[in-house]
């Protein structure tokens, strides 16, 4: 099973730990999925479904990983001379708002395989992912997926790649001064087609499939070029958690690379905590995964990653070592989080309509506290009101995506318009920046330059590869970037790719125009009429359905000019013996414009908020009554 090669150091040449890095939308997952198929993973008469690792209703729903997961591929091919081989796959989110699962991923294993699309190339979350990993001194395997798109340019995408490849370790010089040039640039190039199950390290011809039968030669270039896991002969006990998960059955289930020493089920071990304490824990279940499943097991050595139960507090980056002589590893540290929202209770007039729904504080403050256990990029800090908390991510979509959740979950909430989280460096204010990466084809040119300027965008570089399409990278504020997806779509037709990266910090730019229409708000409670709406309409686009209950500060829809306007939605036909020939329809009325919770975090302004419910979806004012708004707007401006 292993080998000494040193006094102490010893090596598991059984197994292999492997993370997945990848833009989003380059096939990960479905190539996760061939590899698993073609190991004997799924059994044979079972019907599998496609990208099985993205196994959460909203995963499946918008085809993007959000967790990291692991699962593990058995192989005994060719490459494996005899033995079985155990390889560890972390399959890892592709956007960098789930940055703090990618730091996760990372921390267990030994080495990466880059994913890049063989026509779009390196983009804004390859490089995100890529810096981690070689800041982290992880050897490199460059696998070109999707070269039978019709629009490949493999030639192209390895180059940018190999730059990126070059530009990052110059970049990090600085900060790991012994990072080997020659090892980074040295790195093996897999064609492949995930979707086919095919692979080969001969380049194919643009838009062709590789020129093999399976994925071997994948699976060869890992077990070659990706290090074993090496570890202390002599060394104790040390497991390190790098991720939670629940079972119905055992409760939860710490996640754990073995860095050295031996775990037993049953056995007795110090548990390192965060504060710094050790206390005595027995591991009650020991599973280790095979395939999709994980399966109990008596014990698990070095190198490997197995999962634990019965211990009921433990959190990530903490570790089980040995009782008579503990020895901890370091935390796991993420980077700073750079958006926040306010997330409270439901304080609408409506609140409490849904039955069996989550409306108290007590209830949302535990659902925000059980997240922090397993995401470590999110931070819940208290605020001035008791019954809600600003909650600290990555980017907008990590935050949107734990409301989704919580919303699903049958909760009612009042989430307030993101905002950026500022730092004070040196006296001045500071704010996150980001890199933001912009392909479009090249007609739709002007109407993206004008819109980055707007949001105070400043461009570094723009090419064209000749193809009709235009890549432009610019620098921008984080808030100029709150908003921007539904308008960059709407105005390339939804045409466009954009994605970006965090960059630092810079001082604040000034102020940013977000929307320059304002909002029709319903100035009382009751049932919105279709008259109302008919004679209204001209005014707008509205947001609800006819006969939808509205309350006094709600916003029904957008107002075609700059400023809000008070409207009765409520109004209804005055009756009179007459018969009338234009009777009161549905017919003249345009249909609504229904906004996504996504959507609806873009639209509110800083002084509006989203009304969330299991069934519902409502944008209103913050302060509800018009009267009240007034005064406050005077006192702001003698303010």
């Amino acid at each position: 099973m292993s080998e000494t090669t040193s006094a102490q150091r010893a090596v598991r040449e059984d197994l292999r730990n492997v993370a997945i890095v990848a833009h989003v939308d380059h096939g990960k997952t479905t190539l996760v999925d061939a590899m698993l198929r073609q190991t004997g993973a799924f059994s044979t008469h079972g019907e599998v479904e496609d990208r099985v690792m993205d196994s959460g209703d909203l995963e499946k729903e918008k085809g993007i990983t959000i967790l990291a997961k692991n699962t593990t591929v058995f192989y005994s091919g060719p490459s494996a001379n005899g033995e079985n081989i155990t390889i560890n796959v972390i399959d890892t989110p592709g956007h960098a708002d789930f940055g703090g699962e990618v730091e996760r991923g990372l921390s267990m294993v030994d080495g990466v395989v880059l994913l890049v699309d063989a026509s779009e190339g390196p983009l804004p979350q390859t490089r995100f992912v890529l810096r981690k990993a070689l800041a982290a001194d992880k050897p490199v395997i460059l696998v070109v997926n999707k070269t039978d798109r019709p629009d490949a340019r493999i030639d192209g995408v390895v180059s940018d790649s190999m730059d990126l490849l070059l530009g990052l370790a110059s970049d990090l010089i600085d900060d790991v001064p012994d990072i080997d040039m020659d090892k980074v640039l040295d790195v093996p190039v897999v064609y492949a087609s995930g979707k086919n199950g095919k692979a080969s390290t001969e380049q194919p011809a643009d838009g062709d499939l590789p020129d093999s039968e399976d994925l071997e030669p994948l699976f060869k270039t890992i077990i070659e070029h990706i290090p074993a896991p090496t570890y202390d002969a002599d060394g104790v006990l040390q497991a390190h958690v790098t991720n939670l998960d629940a079972s119905p059955f055992l409760g939860r289930l710490a996640l754990l690379r073995i860095y050295n020493g031996t775990l037993k089920k049953g056995q007795q071990v110090a548990w390192a905590r965060h504060d710094g304490s050790l206390k005595q824990v027995k591991i009650t279940e020991l599973l280790a995964t095979k395939g999709l499943s994980r399966e109990p097991a008596e014990s698990a050595g070095p190198g490997e990653i197995v999962a634990v139960a019965g211990i009921e507090d433990i959190t990530i980056g903490e570790t089980l070592t040995d009782l008579e002589n503990p020895q901890p590893l370091p935390l796991i540290t993420v980077d700073d989080p750079a958006i926040s929202m306010t997330v409270g209770i439901n304080t609408s007039p409506l609140a409490g309509k849904v039955k069996g729904a989550k409306v108290t504080a007590r209830q949302v403050k535990d659902r925000l506290d059980k997240e922090l256990i397993g995401n470590v990029s999110l931070k819940v800090l208290p605020t001035e009101r008791p019954d809600a908390w600003e909650v600290q991510g990555r980017g907008e979509l990590a935050l949107a995506i734990l409301v989704e959740q919580m919303r699903r979950e049958g909760f009612e909430l009042t989430v307030g318009k993101p905002q950026v989280v500022t730092k004070t460096v040196d006296g001045t204010l500071h704010e996150p920046m980001e890199h933001m990466t912009i392909d479009v084809p090249e007609e739709f040119l002007g109407a993206v330059t004008q819109l980055m300027a707007g949001r105070k965008g400043r461009m570094a570089s723009m090419s064209n590869h000749g193809t009709g399409w235009v890549r432009m990278e610019f620098t921008v504020p984080a808030r100029g970037l709150i908003g921007f997806r539904t308008k960059f779509l709407t105005e390339t037709r939804g045409a466009g790719i954009a994605s970006s990266y965090s960059e630092g910090y810079e001082p604040w730019a000034g102020d940013i125009e977000y929307r320059q229409s304002g909002s029709l708000i319903s100035d009382r409670a009751g049932s919105a009429t279709p008259f109302a709406m008919i004679n209204l309409q001209e005014r707008g686009t509205f947001f609800i359905d006819p006969q939808s209950e509205v309350y006094e500060g709600m916003i029904v829809g957008e107002n075609s000019r700059a400023d809000d306007m008070d409207v009765n939605i409520t109004k209804e036909k005055k009756l009179t013996n007459m018969r009338s020939s234009t009777a009161d329809t549905f017919e003249g009325l345009t249909p609504p414009k229904k906004l996504t919770l996504e959507e609806s975090l873009e639209f509110a302004r800083e002084d509006e908020c989203v009304e969330i419910t299991p069934e519902a979806i409502r944008i209103r004012k913050v302060i509800l009554s018009a009267t009240d708004r007034v005064k406050a707007a005077r006192s702001g401006k003698k303010g």
